[in-house]
């Protein structure tokens, strides 16, 4: 199933932060543990996931070091800050009301006992 680019785009930093909330990662790292978490439906791209860590960084929501492992290249470990803990939470409920408000409208829930929609009178 192709997900809109734009229903990702809007929610990476949600996404990164909830990620990152299991443990401090890389970027490859957030990437592929997004493709895995979502069964492959979600994944990211370059040019969106660095600009949101960064963002993210600036914002103090994560906080970066640089790693120097003895085999390979070193690389940038991203972790989620205490705020970025506080504001996980919160888009996390507000991503919850969002859901069921969309859900209640998807599933068509009446305003009345009748389920048949109501014409109104021209005056």
């Amino acid at each position: 199933m192709d997900i809109d680019r734009e229903l990702l785009k809007g929610n990476t930093p949600t996404l990164v932060l909830a990620i990152l909330s299991d443990g401090p990662l890389h970027g490859y790292g957030i990437a592929r543990e997004l493709e895995r978490r979502s069964d492959s439906a979600l994944k990211f791209k370059d040019g969106t996931l660095y600009p949101t860590l960064h963002s993210l960084e600036a914002d103090g929501l994560i906080e970066s070091r640089w790693e120097n492992p003895d085999k390979g290249q070193a690389r940038k470990i991203y972790a989620i800050t205490k705020s970025g803990k506080a504001t996980l939470e919160q888009r996390t409920q507000q991503w919850r009301s969002f859901v069921n408000a969309v859900e209640t409208v998807i599933g068509g829930v009446s305003h009345g006992k009748d389920t048949k929609p109501t014409r109104r009178k021209s005056l």
